[in-house]
């Protein structure tokens, strides 16, 4: 038997060494086609990460043939690399990136170096036995104040990649210097090789196919203003749909969309502002960017969405308005809606064509549809007020929740007062046992219902986050007209007008508003 056993368990370790080598192998074969499947993905998202590999390639390869070819070998030496390490770091995704970073790079190597060589003279001014002293106070002096100017707000923002260059710089070739006779040479070198790095990053970046920070934060925020206005739209649709017919998963999934795309957007507003002014004027739109007003901008944006943050928080509520009685209010709240979607598209479509917003962007029709609005509230009111015929049913549903004085629990609730205070003696206390963990909930349930809340209630704060939208509206056209006169944007024409009117839109392609933020944070990290 004993023997018999151990077979069987010979047998069952045999079989799961094969199926588990059978599922390795598996994996193994999906692996490629997986990252194939992800590479064209990302490439399919934004065209332009192809194109930038493919720069990084090809400067690649020009910087190596400093190694490559022996007479640039023997000019540069080993030296080369230092242009092989600039290419690989200097060279970023934008040209204000790279300008930013090829700058900083080049001006904490030139003071970096000036400072080496000032330090060196003076080192060997001082003899050979306090040599090695002087460069240590030396180093440890430009470490301490480097380091402590990185936490200066202006140099952290726009010069922390060039002191960390210049510190970087200084102690190589200070330290060096001890031991290495011709210093000079040394640093000519690798300077000529960083150069040669720079400009090749530098001409990859502004003269090949360029992708500006500029453009990007100008679509970006053309971008952030159409899915507000769909996240409104979307938000309002689901509040009056009917749950049971349609769970409105496309909806929820589009409103979560233009929530993340403002909110999160404030890092990468600020990272594109920062690379788009180390960019020249390169476009024929408009004599200036202004950066900053974006920014700017992006602030009364994020500020706009958490109003619908929270007016989506109206729909994830535990308790809400029957859907017989929301539907009462569907039509002025739909056009209410409609007509602050109709106020965002119009204002995307301005900043997408660098002009002038309509001066009649706030028609009558929204005055009309919120006068609508209330005019449907005022003729509810014991909607809102309650009902007394509706209290003894509440009461009658708050006793027949309420448990006896003999049960296990030992809990009395006369009222709504002793609901709330038990609750609270119940958060305060330790639940032990599966039945008080049972009871929490019916507690929670008793308080709700004993405080007889009238039903339109819910419904009324959705239909004032409608209102605060209207009312807030105006803090947004006041910025992007800012942005316009700043930008110097061209005027509102009669032809703009027609094309409204008519429903015409010369849309450009927007590159997905998640591409803006991917390539900016980890700019904005380094």
């Amino acid at each position: 038997m004993a023997l018999t056993g151990t077979a069987d368990d010979s047998k069952g370790k045999n079989t799961k060494c094969k199926l588990l080598t059978k599922d390795s192998m598996e994996k193994m074969v999906r692996l490629p086609v997986k990252l194939w499947l992800s590479a064209l993905e990302v490439g399919r998202e934004d065209p332009r990460r192809l194109i930038h590999a493919l720069k990084v390639g090809v400067a690649l390869t020009l910087v190596s043939l400093l190694y490559l070819l022996e007479p640039l070998f023997e000019g540069v030496g080993r030296n080369a690399m230092w242009a092989v390490m600039t290419v690989v770091v200097v060279l970023e995704f934008t040209a204000g990136a790279t300008l930013c970073k090829g700058v900083n790079r080049g001006i904490g190597t030139l003071c970096a170096a000036s400072l080496a060589f000032v330090i060196e003279f003076m080192a060997e001014k001082s003899g050979r036995a306090c040599r090695g002293v002087f460069i240590g106070v030396s180093v440890f002096l430009v470490g301490f104040f480097a380091t402590y100017l990185r936490f200066v707000p202006y140099i952290k923002r726009n010069y922390d990649y060039g002191v960390v260059i210049f510190l970087l710089t200084f102690n190589l070739i200070t330290v060096s210097s001890y031991r290495v006779q011709n210093v000079l040479r040394l640093t000519r070198d690798r300077l000529t090789t960083i150069a040669i790095g720079c400009g090749i990053c530098l001409f990859m970046s502004l003269l090949v196919l360029p992708k500006w920070s500029g453009e990007d934060l100008h679509n970006s925020t053309v971008y952030k203003l159409e899915m507000l206005a769909r996240s409104i739209e979307a938000c309002v649709n689901e509040y009056f749909r009917d749950q049971i017919q349609d769970d409105g998963k496309s909806s929820k999934d589009q409103i979560y969309k233009g929530c993340r795309a403002v909110l999160d957007s404030k890092s990468s507003d600020e990272s594109l502002a920062l690379f788009g002014s180390w960019e020249p004027r390169h476009s024929r739109h408009c004599y200036s960017f202004p950066w900053q007003q974006y920014v700017k901008l992006g602030a009364v944006l994020r500020h706009f969405g958490y109003t619908a943050v929270a007016l989506h928080g109206c729909l994830e509520s535990e308790i809400q308005t029957p859907l017989s009685v929301r539907l009462l209010f569907r039509d002025p709240c739909s056009r209410v809606a409609g007509e602050v979607c109709k106020v965002f598209d119009e204002l995307a479509r301005s900043i997408r064509n660098r002009r002038h917003c309509s001066p009649n962007v706030l028609s009558d029709h929204l005055h009309e549809a919120l006068q609508d609005l209330n005019s449907a509230i005022r003729s509810q009111p014991r909607l809102f007020l309650g009902s007394k015929k509706a209290r003894p049913a509440a009461n009658e549903r708050a006793e027949d929740w309420r448990p006896q004085k003999n049960t296990s629990a030992g809990v009395a609730l006369p009222s709504a007062m002793s609901d709330i205070t038990s609750l609270q003696e119940w958060r305060g206390k330790r639940v032990e046992s599966t039945e008080r963990k049972v009871l929490r909930p019916t507690l929670s349930r008793i308080a709700i219902t004993s405080l007889e809340f009238s039903e339109a209630l819910p419904f009324a704060a959705f239909a004032s986050l409608l209102v605060e939208m209207v009312a807030r509206l105006e803090l947004v056209i006041e910025e992007v007209e800012e942005l316009g006169r700043a930008a110097n944007f061209k005027e509102f024409s009669q032809a703009d007008e027609i094309a409204i009117e008519m429903g015409f839109d010369d849309k450009k392609p927007c590159v997905n508003g998640k591409d803006f933020q991917s390539h900016v944070v980890h700019q904005a990290a380094e």
